[in-house]
């Protein structure tokens, strides 16, 4: 295992990070504990020794089931990861209610990585006039949470917002190499690292898109290269590249993942891709995008919309079932992450967002085909 340090930090975190927000489940859903625990277990005598779980993760079941695996290791050669639930936070003394009850469930009497949950541009302005960042700092100074950050899912003026609010001690962005333009993106990475925010990748695989179903014209630029790799060494290879990035993350399901991420994790250095590989990385990013069937980039110039439609987030998956060839799985999706008063249907086709969308799309009609897609 290779390790790599927090800027302005001392803890050497291992590359690989276990993400426990795709645990193995038996047929009612719920967390195979025995199955899970074999695979913590692999991870950690292998070398990880960081754990990122979160507050909904397997219906509140997933700090439960980190806490048994660490009643069974020495707790202080591990870092653990969770996050405060954003947007079930009403008031001040929301945040102490739900830090206490994570180190309950969590069974430790510190948190080592304490994360805003999912931030945004809004809902970060919200939760300071809550006294967010008062929380969080004295949390820090009574020991119960040792570092501070957050995870984003917003766009990139957002992040640029929220990074230059406060100073964070680390963030957790999406990151791959499909991704380098959407949320955060590259430039984000970049600019967070510049002010010496210490990176964590989510998302490496974007939830295993990247890692199965590869177009066969994306199949034959990767014959291009000398190395003969799986498209999830690919995928994970292309993030730790970047020298700025400490962890990344992958939510782990199987055995057989954990095994093969810690091979890949052994030898995965940074700056380690020639320029000649990353061309190949480009060229296969055109590929997926060439299968676009909307041209948005998600600049979200369309917004605000008079019926509240989130137009860049319903175009923004709907692209995506058709570039991944899974309309079920995006379906899915679009059910649980764009909110019912935000869906395409909405549309009243009163044309607000016609002039202001810089790429001429139709976005109306549009909305109608996403509308009609995902309800069949």
């Amino acid at each position: 295992m290779q390790y790599r340090t927090m800027p302005g930090g001392k803890d050497k975190l291992s590359v690989l990070g276990f993400g426990l927000m795709r645990l193995p489940v038996d047929a009612e859903r719920k967390i195979d504990e025995a199955k899970t625990l074999e695979m913590l277990q692999t991870a950690y005598s292998s070398g990880v020794n960081y754990f990122d779980t979160a507050w909904p993760y397997h219906g509140g079941e997933s700090e439960v089931i980190l806490s048994k695996f660490l009643k069974s290791i020495d707790r202080s050669k591990v870092f653990i990861a969770t996050k405060l639930p954003t947007w079930l936070i009403k008031s001040r003394s929301d945040m102490e209610e739900y830090l206490d009850k994570q180190l309950e469930k969590l069974g430790t009497p510190c948190i080592d990585y304490y994360l805003m949950h999912s931030l945004n541009g809004d809902n970060w302005k919200a939760l300071k006039k809550l006294g967010a960042i008062d929380f969080l700092e004295k949390a820090k100074a009574s020991g119960k949470i040792r570092h501070i950050g957050f995870s984003f899912h917003d766009k990139y003026p957002g992040f640029k917002y929220i990074i230059d609010s406060y100073k964070w001690e680390f963030c957790q962005i999406q990151h791959n190499f499909f991704d380098i333009r959407r949320e955060a993106g590259t430039r984000g990475l970049l600019y967070a690292a510049g002010k010496g925010v210490g990176i964590i990748v989510m998302e490496p695989l974007l939830g295993g898109k990247l890692a199965g179903n590869i177009p066969e014209a994306a199949a034959k630029i990767w014959t291009k290269s000398k190395f003969k790799r799986t498209p999830a060494e690919r995928a994970l290879r292309f993030v730790w590249n970047y020298p700025e990035v400490q962890i990344v993350l992958s939510g782990m399901s199987a055995l057989e993942q954990v095994q093969e991420n810690l091979t890949i994790a052994s030898k995965a250095k940074a700056k380690s891709l020639s320029d000649q590989e990353l061309k190949l990385y480009q060229q296969v990013r055109k590929v997926y995008l060439a299968k676009m069937v909307v041209h948005c980039t998600g600049c979200g110039y369309c917004l605000p919309c008079p019926s509240n439609v989130g137009i860049p987030w319903a175009l923004g998956v709907y692209n995506d079932a058709h570039i991944f060839g899974n309309k079920n799985r995006h379906r899915g999706e679009y059910n649980f992450f764009v909110p019912d008063e935000n869906k395409a249907y909405k549309c009243t086709k009163c044309g607000v967002c016609l002039p202001k969308c810089p790429q001429k799309i139709d976005i109306p009609t549009e909305l109608e085909k996403v509308s009609n897609y995902f309800k069949n």
